[in-house]
């Protein structure tokens, strides 16, 4: 009775080292691929809001296309961080760049996305020299990965996100020249 139970035990552990910890590494693997795809598709976006000035609704709708295609969802921010050159403030000079502080002030994603979705400003945000933007996306889904991570280890939680990119960096130019 000793013997069988040993050997039971034994085919179990076997079947688990032979299928399952494969799986798990080629789960890894996708999910690896998917997170430099996810960074790729939001660099390319934020290096061209950076490059135009522009924020367009064909722009934000080839990185959900992009990020899409992994296979997974995602919650996209955009968070724009419009200069206000204090243009009231009395001074000798008036460039931004040599005298007086510069205030920002943010806009969000719920905001851009009513902006780029109206006809009347071409589906487009204009952006100015010196605004920032900063763009990330992280999964919303359970991967597989994740789901054998939870079922094996429990150290992440339900709600970790493991695929994820983010961007940001100052407009170089004036998005409505």
């Amino acid at each position: 009775m000793g013997d069988t139970v040993i050997t039971i035990i034994v085919i179990v552990l076997g079947a688990i080292l032979i299928f399952v910890f494969p799986l798990m590494s080629v789960a890894d693997r996708s999910d690896d691929v998917s997170q430099l795809a996810v960074q790729n598709a939001v660099s390319t976006f934020v290096d061209e809001v950076r490059s135009t000035g522009r924020i367009t609704l064909s722009s934000y709708d080839r990185l959900v296309r992009e990020l899409n295609a992994t296979g997974n969802t995602y919650d996209v921010e955009i968070i724009v961080q419009v200069l206000d050159e204090n243009p009231g403030k009395k001074t000798a000079q008036t460039t931004y760049e040599k005298i007086g502080e510069n205030v920002y002030y943010s806009e969000y994603t719920t905001q851009i996305l009513d902006e780029i979705s109206d006809a009347s400003n071409n589906y487009t945000k204009y952006l100015k020299e010196g605004d920032i933007v900063s763009v990330s996306a992280k999964n919303t889904n359970t991967t597989i990965s994740q789901l054998l991570r939870n079922f094996f280890y429990t150290v992440t939680g339900n709600d970790a996100a493991t695929i994820g990119g983010s961007q940001g960096g100052i407009v170089t130019v004036n998005g409505r020249n």
